[in-house]
């Protein structure tokens, strides 16, 4: 008897997966992304301008304060704010909680004034009898005038309005050296407060004018020998083409259109009066009537047997 066929048997093996592992990937990958983007916000501000990168220290250290005095708010992206009419008082406020956070400065916050001018922000250091912000009858500054230059320069270097610095002194005349007078004392002492400043941050395109005016603008003017009178003052100026001019020009355009129109009117009336014939018995006509004689001569002529 035939062996009996044993029916084949066809294993398949099928390959298996690894155990979970949890989507450990994932988190690698986060981390990953994140240096990334961490490396290139670096690179980012390596390229950026002082002013950008104060700003976004400023955001980070103050989120609610700093950040928003430096433009790092809604009102721009690490964008200098430029001080016109409608903000000047919150830079007039930023100065003067800067210079009572200093014990120092703050006992002679009284010799600091500040007011709006037509120039724009004029901030003034205002000298006491002894010499507050200068050496009396030198051009070197004191501690003080230095750590308060110190203070307005961290404010103003984030502005992109222009600096203009002036200085005066008083009407005694100088008794130092000779050929040294109140003008290069003047001169000299704004020109002091320029380059202390520039070491703290503010550019030098920033800085538009340095000029020194002796005593030509006193202070008390019936006082010409007063201590007041001897100042540095810094003018912050306002922004050409800021909306405020732009409005004041537009009014200025318009009242001078208005005036040319009137003269405009007057002319053309005029044009027309001379270019019309008067009429008979019009007071301003300046013809002459016809003479009667020319006409009473010709019917003379007229007549037969008279000759002319």
């Amino acid at each position: 008897m035939a062996a009996a066929k044993q029916p084949i048997i066809v294993i398949k093996k099928k390959g298996g997966h690894a155990g979970h592992h949890g989507g450990a990937w994932k988190v690698a990958y986060a981390d990953f992304v994140t240096a990334m983007m961490s490396l290139f916000i670096v690179l980012w501000l390596l390229n950026s301008t002082p002013q950008v990168k104060k700003a976004v220290a400023g955001y980070f250290n103050d989120p609610s304060g700093s950040g928003e005095s430096t433009g790092t708010g809604t009102k721009g992206a690490g964008e200098s704010l430029s001080v016109d009419k409608t903000n000047v008082e919150n830079l007039k406020d930023e100065i003067q909680k800067a210079i009572m956070k200093q014990a120092d400065l703050s006992k002679i916050s009284k010799n600091v004034e500040m007011t709006i001018t037509g120039e724009g922000l004029r901030i003034e250091l205002i000298e006491g009898e002894g010499g507050t912000f200068f050496e009396k009858g030198s051009p070197k500054p004191s501690e003080n005038g230095v750590k308060l230059i110190d203070t307005l320069a961290g404010q103003l270097d984030k502005l992109p309005n222009k600096v203009m610095l002036e200085g005066h002194t008083d009407s005694q005349p100088y008794s130092g050296d000779k050929g040294y007078s109140n003008w290069e004392l003047s001169t000299d002492r704004a020109n002091a407060a320029r380059k202390l400043l520039q070491e703290n941050g503010v550019g030098t395109g920033q800085i538009s004018q340095v000029r020194g005016f002796a005593d030509q603008r006193l202070r008390v003017k019936d006082k010409p020998l007063d201590p007041s009178n001897r100042r540095i003052s810094l003018i912050v100026q306002w922004e050409p083409g800021s909306p405020e001019d732009k409005t004041q020009d537009a009014k200025q355009e318009a009242k001078h259109e208005a005036k040319e129109g009137e003269g405009s009117k007057k002319e053309a009336a005029q044009e027309k009066q001379t270019a019309e014939p008067a009429k008979p018995g019009d007071p301003h006509s300046t013809d002459a009537p016809p003479a009667k004689s020319n006409l009473m001569d010709r019917m003379k002529g007229m007549i037969p047997g008279k000759k002319k």
